[in-house]
């Protein structure tokens, strides 16, 4: 059972515990393996604790508007590796509607976290970037962790996507030392540039209540941002896929921590050793929210969908709603069930949802089952 979670009403755990009940419901006497996912998005942190049998800690830090915020974050069960999701301490959750705003807001929480990390014995850092409340290439991060940005008057530059319009020069002399032994992994799933039409200004910006006005604006920080980081760090980030995830702080992580950039299920998948757990395995059961043309392209299901290809293993998924199924058995989910049984609200179906997946996982068990047999 390699689920991710179900927004908004199951968490990957809960709902790789419903499908195993359903299962168990076809077939009482079958070895059930709950290994919950993620793909560095929400639900990171708790899947990758889950499946390793490690330990979450708290941190205060500051939120993207300054304000404190206790974040937590985990240590897999090798307990030298974390695992940060940048949303917990830097996200859009913590902003009310109204205070949106990312020429303001700061990842300099997000920092501190990894420092935390570090302070707890990692050595080996990985950071799910999605959900941000910010646009400033990951500065505020690197301020926190010793980085100075200075403008053309040799003075610390503030906080937020609209204090890098000021940005003369970068010195990373006093960052934190641990970082040179430390190997730092960025867990995302798009590969929209820095800059230009699709990058973290342009697209991402409006979500964080950016203005036209200022999304311009943004857009040229971040130009400057990356220019800096060319002339003063010998680092290309602009066009680097991946680069403006988050606001631009994957860019920041790979040019001011030396952070490597992988797709949020890979890093996942080899963290938990879902490889080794599927080993012997009948059937792999997979799932989220809804499955579509996204999932296809690199979101949790699809990740585990090509392990479990490559072992030969047959695949079924759930979820609230499917879409593109043609799309999907090209991804390799020999089948995709949706679990809501009949019309009904919106807000009756997340409620219902532990009920509605393990009935429907029963039904499709039994299915297999028969199919065996035959």
């Amino acid at each position: 059972m390699a689920p991710d979670s179900f927004k908004e009403s199951l968490s990957a755990i809960e709902a790789a515990e419903c499908i195993a009940a359903g299962l168990r419901k076809a077939a009482p006497r079958c070895e059930v393996v709950i290994v919950p996912m993620a793909d560095g998005g929400e639900g990171t942190v708790s899947a990758m604790v889950s499946a390793t049998e490690g330990r979450r800690l708290k941190a205060n830090v500051t939120g993207p508007l300054g304000e404190p915020v206790e974040a937590e974050f985990g240590v897999l069960g090798d307990g030298r590796t974390a695992i940060i999701e940048m949303a917990a301490a830097s996200g859009l959750e913590l902003v009310s509607p109204g205070k949106r705003n990312p020429m303001l807001t700061t990842t300099f929480g997000t920092g501190e976290l990894i420092r935390a990390a570090l302070d707890a014995g990692c050595r080996k850092i990985i950071v799910g970037v999605g959900g941000s409340a910010t646009v400033d290439g990951g500065v505020g991060m690197a301020q926190a962790l010793g980085g100075r940005f200075l403008d053309a008057e040799g003075k610390s530059i503030g906080r937020g996507g609209g204090a890098l319009a000021a940005l003369h020069a970068i010195d990373l002399l006093d960052m934190e030392r641990r970082l040179r032994e430390t190997r730092v992994e960025v867990a995302c799933d798009v590969n929209n540039p820095l800059t230009g039409h699709k990058g973290a200004a342009e697209v991402y910006g409006p979500q964080k209540g950016a203005t036209p006005a200022m999304v311009f604006q943004l857009e040229t920080s971040l130009q400057r941002l990356a220019a800096v980081i060319r002339y003063d760090l010998g680092v290309e980030v602009e066009e680097l896929p991946g680069a403006g995830a988050a606001g631009g702080i994957a860019a920041g992580l790979v040019a001011f921590l030396g952070a490597e950039l992988r797709p949020g299920v890979d890093v996942v998948i080899e963290s938990v050793g879902l490889e080794e757990k599927m080993a012997g395995c009948d059937l792999v059961v997979t799932g989220e929210g809804k499955l579509d043309s996204q999932t296809a392209h690199g979101k949790a299901p699809a990740g585990v969908a090509r392990l479990a290809a490559g072992l030969g293993i047959p695949v079924i998924a759930f979820a609230g709603c499917v879409e593109d199924h043609p799309l999907l058995v090209e991804a390799g989910l020999g089948a995709s069930f949706g679990i809501v049984s009949r019309p009904m609200p919106h807000a009756e179906a997340l409620r219902r949802a532990p009920e509605l997946l393990t009935a429907s996982a029963e039904q499709a068990f039994r299915a297999f089952l028969m199919g065996l047999d035959a």
